[in-house]
């Protein structure tokens, strides 16, 4: 039994986050560099096991893209090259980083942190990979 693995994708920082081995808790990694990113990841596919990689997937609310959605698909294409044994599965992110905002707001967090993209970032995956769970459960 593996890890779920999410990402938020971003062209400059990305935010990641994963369960515990079990797959009731979803604990923020971090964010980091986007081209910083697979070496990141080849570090947790190892230190996993990693069943299954959620990558947030890009869409308007009318569903059409946005300027990453071409961006995120080509990526899921290099985690299934890369990562063979690992399920890719592209998961609806809409809303997540305006949450991840409203939820720093709510928790009380100062408006300099909360301009901090890299903890938007993060937020974003743990919420997606929050939704994730339960969709699939």
């Amino acid at each position: 039994m593996g890890r779920v693995l999410a990402i938020d994708y971003g062209a400059k920082r990305t935010g990641l986050a994963w369960t515990d081995a079990l797959k009731f808790i979803a604990t923020a990694i971090g964010s980091f560099p986007t081209h910083e990113l697979l070496p990141m990841l080849d570090e947790k596919v190892k230190e996993g096991p990693i069943e299954c990689i959620v990558l947030g997937f890009p869409r308007r609310f009318n569903l059409e893209d946005t300027h990453n959605t071409q961006a995120v698909l080509k990526f899921a294409e290099i985690l299934k090259a890369r990562y063979p044994e690992v399920k890719i599965d592209l998961y609806d992110e809409r809303f997540t980083s305006k949450i991840a905002a409203n939820t720093l707001a709510e928790a009380g967090v100062s408006k300099k942190k909360k301009k901090e993209k890299q903890l938007i970032n993060s937020i974003s995956a743990v919420l997606i990979l929050q939704d994730y769970l339960q969709y699939t459960s």
